[in-house]
């Protein structure tokens, strides 16, 4: 029977929380029941074992990253939305490493259409940054790799502390993003 007042979603934010204080290999179920102050057993009542932590972990950190990419896009379009977007996609690598690690990073099952579901909102809300250079078919998937290429390097280069120049790092993640604009202006006929 499962506890009074637990449910799936305090153990998955629970397993996230984890995820990103410590990484995501230290997500387990002893220590997402430690937690939580249960036996590891009664987390079956909310999740398949690991991989529904690892999976759980995953849904809610796409969703989280379409809402902060949405939020922070809204009512921008150009370059002042692509460097909003950006921006927002690395403040969320940088404040949730597990969540990123595990729903953007992490492939999905084969045939998992609610994970599939997750991600593809988070290129929905890319597609629609990108719409002001106009792009379609093959340019809008390069479009999108470029981007996601470029912000998730810097944003992961960082996190690891791999910038140990003494030298700003906002704006060199500014001409990254100004540069990879200046890319998508370039005709691709």
């Amino acid at each position: 029977m499962p506890r009074a007042g637990l449910d799936r979603e305090q153990v998955v934010r629970a397993a996230a929380d984890i995820a990103d204080d410590e990484g995501l290999d230290a997500v387990t179920l002893a220590r997402v029941a430690a937690q939580l102050g249960v036996k590891s057993p009664s987390l079956y009542n909310h999740v398949e074992g690991r991989d529904g932590l690892v999976r759980g972990i995953a849904l809610l950190g796409l969703g989280e990253l379409a809402a902060a990419l949405r939020e922070a896009a809204v009512g921008r379009s150009g370059l002042d939305g692509l460097l909003a977007a950006s921006g927002a996609y690395r403040t969320f690598v940088k404040d949730h490493p597990g969540r990123y690690t595990a729903g953007a990073v992490t492939a999905s099952a084969a045939g998992d259409a609610e994970h599939e579901a997750a991600a593809a909102d988070v290129v929905v809300v890319l597609q629609g940054v990108l719409r002001a250079w106009d792009l379609s078919g093959d340019d809008e998937i390069h479009a999108l790799r470029a981007f996601r290429s470029a912000v998730h390097g810097f944003a992961t280069l960082e996190a690891a502390g791999g910038f140990g120049l003494d030298l700003d790092v906002d704006t060199s993640f500014t001409r990254l993003i100004s540069a990879l604009a200046a890319g998508l202006e370039v005709d691709h006929a």
